[in-house]
């Protein structure tokens, strides 16, 4: 009998300033998955349709796409070898691509849920994420995204085995699909150890919301990563771990301090190396202050660029025109939302 299901999963900011690689927010702006299995079909070929932000960008071959092919990945780890017979994936998408909004942890963890629901597995979250970890090795965006709200995450000190079994090449998760590909290809792909990554929520407090100040042009993770250093000093690690300890219990806080979490959202170990990629990010962080703003507690970039995450009670308008004043100097255009702080993923039948 045919069967249809929605999956919804949340865009997130990744560091919110001092929690590089260990915090994440879930985002009220969403990638969603209309999917319909029809088992009586003949048509053994997934069709995939995309609406929103990248539909000119994304693949529509389901062995390409990396939604589907981490979904591939999760079903053939459990021994379903291909995609079911009358599958049809309609993928409607609010996140902007390379934006610092977790675009690509939004598709990885929409494809570990397809995978999940496809083959009918109901693995635990903790599973789930073990999946998503495979392929997104960083765990502050998945996790939000999988379980939503402010979270923070590690991932697990492994025995050798499991080590090397979490760290084998991403090309033999998700290999390559040559146009003469049989159906054997790839057919034995690495599991997942068990327990990668571990997670906590964090209170967070009602009154706040994020302004994402989301400048016209794209900056990919790995670029804005090869200028950070390999070595950091004493005093900038200590810098970041003072202020992480009091972030994480300050946003829950209600009210919420603004000068407590403005000063507490200060970062030194990705922020100023990231500068001269993002022109204005020093004076909007610097710039734009709960004193000169009434209603923001905080600013910082989120994930790795280049969009800008304040935090605010209000005066969202003001924040974000003088953000946007400040790009202009410097030639960029931004576009900027308000957005609740989301939950986290979710899938529905549809009836």
């Amino acid at each position: 009998m045919p069967r249809s299901f929605t999956i919804r999963v949340p865009a997130t900011s990744a560091n919110i300033g001092p929690g590089f690689d260990v915090v994440g927010l879930s985002l009220y702006l969403h990638l969603t998955l209309t999917v319909s299995v029809d088992a009586t079909s003949s048509d053994r070929t997934p069709k995939i349709t995309h609406s929103g932000e990248g539909a000119d960008e994304v693949p529509l071959d389901a062995y390409k796409n990396l939604t589907t092919r981490v979904a591939l990945y999760v079903l053939r780890c459990n021994g379903i070898t291909n995609f079911h017979s009358g599958l049809v994936i309609h993928c409607d998408n609010e996140i902007p691509f390379g934006r610092g909004l977790g675009s690509s942890g939004a598709a990885v963890i929409a494809g570990v849920l397809l995978g999940n629901e496809l083959g009918e597995l109901n693995l635990p979250v903790a599973r789930l994420l073990d999946f998503a970890l495979m392929v997104e090795r960083h765990p502050d965006n998945v996790t939000a995204a999988l379980v939503g709200g402010f979270v923070g995450s590690y991932l697990r000190e492994l025995d050798q085995a499991a080590a090397e079994a979490a760290s084998v090449p991403l090309s033999e998760v998700l290999p390559e699909y040559p146009p003469d590909a049989g159906e054997e290809w790839g057919l034995n792909p690495p599991q997942p150890p068990i327990g990668i990554g571990h997670y906590v929520r964090f209170g967070w407090s009602k009154s706040i919301k994020a302004l994402a100040i989301i400048p016209r042009f794209e900056l990919s993770t790995a670029k804005a990563r090869e200028v950070l250093p390999q070595e950091y000093s004493r005093k900038d690690l200590v810098f970041n771990l003072q202020r992480l300890a009091v972030l994480t219990t300050a946003l829950g806080q209600t009210p919420p301090d603004p000068d407590l979490i403005y000063e507490a959202m200060k970062d030194r170990v990705h922020q100023p190396y990231r500068k001269n990629l993002i022109p204005g990010l020093p004076e909007v962080t610097s710039n734009i202050t709960p004193t000169t703003h009434p209603g923001l507690l905080g600013i910082c970039l989120s994930g790795a660029g280049p969009t800008i995450l304040a935090l605010a009670t209000g005066g969202f308008e003001k924040i974000a025109e003088d953000a946007a004043a400040i790009f202009q100097t410097h030639g960029i255009e931004v576009d900027w939302k308000v957005l609740e702080i989301g939950g986290g993923s979710v899938v529905e039948p549809v009836s």
